[in-house]
């Protein structure tokens, strides 16, 4: 009986969790480039990106051959902004973008769309 009570609690804290949106940055070690996203949900950004970038879908075509030529090991996911809770939900397209460029350009890195 536990148990389902425990699944339960569980289910409950899952659904109250909230996303953060806010910039990511990927870097591949070796060759010291860069890449800056954007997400409205950057704890499960990463699992979709390198989802994609494993199966060779990649849309980002840099992005792709690097990971294709280093491999899985030379790469990082960083969040390094996470946008404000009191931001509108219809303004959070224009903030992000906005974000995105200052740290294309303060990283000197490729944008991802």
């Amino acid at each position: 009986m536990q148990s389902k009570v425990s699944r339960k609690e569980l289910v409950r804290q899952r659904k109250e969790l909230k996303s953060q949106a806010g910039i990511y940055v990927v870097r591949c070690i070796p060759s010291g480039r860069v890449w800056v996203g954007t997400s409205r949900n950057l704890g499960a950004t990463k699992n979709g990106l390198w989802f994609g970038l494993r199966a060779g879908l990649h849309r980002e075509t840099s992005l792709q051959a690097e990971w294709n030529t280093e491999g899985e090991q030379a790469f990082e996911y960083e969040a390094v902004e996470v946008l404000d809770e009191d931001v509108h939900t219809l303004n959070v397209f224009g903030v992000l973008k906005e974000m995105k460029g200052k740290w294309v350009a303060q990283l000197n890195a490729e944008p991802l769309l």
